[in-house]
């Protein structure tokens, strides 16, 4: 936690040129939580120099011409050609990595994964799934509904009830998981490439952030594959007890957009571990890297009808999901509204069900902090994935003794953020589509309307794509609008408090708990916190830190359940419980 001289690493790869720098910690490339302020400013400078270099390179040559003879003019021509080409080339390949995202979704499988074959939707019906960047239809999948939906969960069924899969022993579906976390990680460019493609995220952090951690996810739960296991337990009379912890059937998994082959791992690595069959349904708008998933899947080994992939839309594919009886379980990820319509239609047949749902995460800064890191902190908990993440640290409460210098630098560290194509050196992208980002802008015209005070952004950027302003907010009131319902979207909401009781009660005054954050160096504050705050997650001077061993979940209206970790394989798994008679025991 203490800085320390900063390593700086130049990479040139698929998508141009890179500069990291990072503070040296362990497996810090995973995202940029860690990276020196100075960052951008290389980055920058980086792209700036290979412009010059690629002009330089012309004027060296024409100089040579002008001053050398022709016997030594050939080997600075051929220095001068190849700088050009290498700069060209350099500052080509993040467009050249866009039109390879474009090729490789155009090269999927664009069907519905059931029962191990890829087939079109029982309808004959496509969905359309549209680049943020541009608001252009990249391609057309196939848009399953309530008829291929009972298709799924039928193959679902006769691969768990007949198939090898549950039969098998847990090493070997340990191993076939393996082999689909190696896929993975082998093709993981091409992941990389839809994620950004498909959701507008920066291309840096699906190679280094939601692909590997991905993988990662399904080989920590490819590890517990064969350590599950029930208990011996002694009870009284001529007899002995023990439990089986055995697989629940057919899952449902629905997960969201923001996330998408990130939350498929968080769903099917412990589905999956545990030897049930999984019915995926993908959100409407981001279907393209489960598609790529269900290709991988097949070439590991994965016996037909364990993974069934159905695209389509909420209303019609999620809805008959849910309401399926041949359905035991259903997990979700998305907003609380929808959240609670799923768990209402599941009572109607008793389904076990798991919901990570939304959040307006509080995060409490101290006067004992260091500021500036403390400012680059809680924007990262902010802004990180667009604020389109349900932990987003939405609701940012900064001690009265500092809160107006913590106001400044928050706002110059917004409008110092880069906006643009995600397939560039940018910390920002476009929202995911045209819904969420009206909903956004909104929500925005809210704070005005309710006098908040606007220190920056509040508007649309560019004339393409959904690009919003990185926006900021101070003086906001916990009664405001923005305070009090969860944006998913680049605005920082900064409020003033003055004593830790009093924060503690305004950070649970909200329907929600999935996470928080607390910045101080005081260990007393700390704990008084961390245990007031009523949140599923805390993180103490840092945000957005996940790793697969650690349970992920929320109190009241933020889910049931908890993904990640032990904790979740128990969401996947019934314990029976067996009697048997003790003849004439040695022991007891």
């Amino acid at each position: 936690t203490q800085p320390v001289a900063p390593n700086l690493v130049l990479s040139s790869g698929v998508g141009g040129l890179r500069a990291l720098i990072y503070c040296g910690r362990r497996r810090c490339d995973r995202c940029r939580a860690c990276i020196a302020p100075d960052a951008r400013t290389v980055l920058g400078s980086l792209r700036q120099s290979l412009q010059v270099l690629c002009g330089l390179s012309t004027n060296m040559q024409a100089l040579a011409a002008s001053t050398l003879g022709a016997k030594s003019i050939a080997p600075v021509l051929g220095v001068c050609s190849k700088l050009r080409c290498f700069s060209a080339q350099a500052l080509r390949r993040d467009e050249m990595t866009a039109d390879d995202a474009i090729h490789h979704a155009q090269a999927l499988p664009r069907k519905l994964l059931i029962n191990g074959e890829w087939v079109d939707s029982v309808s004959g019906k496509q969905m359309p799934v549209v680049d943020p960047r541009t608001e252009e239809v990249i391609c057309k999948v196939a848009e399953g509904d309530k008829a291929d939906v009972a298709k799924a969960v039928k193959a679902a069924r006769q691969a768990f009830d007949h198939g090898p899969w549950p039969k098998m022993t847990a090493k070997e579906r340990g191993r076939i998981m393996y082999r689909l976390a190696d896929l993975m990680e082998r093709d993981r460019e091409e992941l990389a490439q839809l994620e950004t493609l498909d959701n507008g995220k920066p291309i840096y952090f699906s190679r280094n952030a939601d692909v590997p951690l991905s993988y990662d996810h399904l080989r920590y739960y490819a590890g517990w594959a064969d350590k599950l296991h029930g208990k011996t337990i002694p009870v009284d009379g001529p007899y002995w007890a023990y439990t089986l912890h055995e697989p629940l059937g057919v899952v449902g998994q629905i997960i969201p957009w923001n996330f998408p082959l990130l939350m498929a791992a968080w769903k099917l690595g412990p589905a999956l571990a545990c030897g049930n069959t999984v019915v995926l349904k993908t959100a409407e708008q981001t279907p393209l890297t489960a598609l790529k998933l269900g290709a991988l899947a097949q070439e590991a080994g994965l016996p037909p009808g364990v993974l069934n992939i159905i695209s389509g839309y909420g209303p019609t594919a999620g809805a008959a999901l849910v309401e399926h009886p041949d359905v035991d379980k259903i997990a979700f990820t998305g907003s609380t509204e929808v959240g609670k319509r799923i768990q209402a239609t599941a009572a109607q047949t008793l389904k076990a069900v798991t919901l990570e749902l939304g959040g307006k995460s509080p995060v409490v800064v101290c006067p004992d902090v260091d500021i500036d890191k403390a400012v680059a902190d809680t924007h990262f908990a902010l802004f990180f994935n667009h604020g389109q993440c349900c932990a987003a640290g939405s609701r940012l409460f900064v001690h009265e003794s500092i809160y107006d210098e913590f106001v400044e630098k928050s706002t110059k560290a917004a409008q110092n953020r880069r906006v643009g194509d995600p397939f560039g050196d940018v910390d920002q992208g476009p929202q995911v589509d045209e819904d969420q980002y009206k909903k956004v802008l909104e929500y925005i015209d809210h704070g005005k309307q309710e006098g908040a005070t606007l220190q920056c952004g509040g508007k649309p950027q560019g004339k393409k794509g959904y690009f919003v302003e990185p926006t900021v907010f101070s003086d906001v009131k916990d009664s405001m609008k923005i305070s009090r319902e969860e944006i998913f979207g680049p605005v920082q909401c900064i409020s003033k408090w003055s004593n830790t009781d009093e924060v503690i009660a305004r950070c649970n005054d909200t329907a929600y708990g999935l996470a928080a954050g607390v910045f101080s160096k005081n260990i007393d504050t700390v704990n008084t916190l961390v245990r007031g705050i009523r949140s599923g997650t805390v993180w103490v001077n840092c945000y957005n830190v996940y790793d697969a061993a650690v349970p992920f979940g929320g109190y009241k209206e933020s889910g049931l359940g908890r993904e990640k970790g032990e904790y979740a394989l128990s969401n996947y798994m019934q314990v029976k419980a067996v009697y048997q008679p003790l003849v004439n025991p040695a022991w007891r």
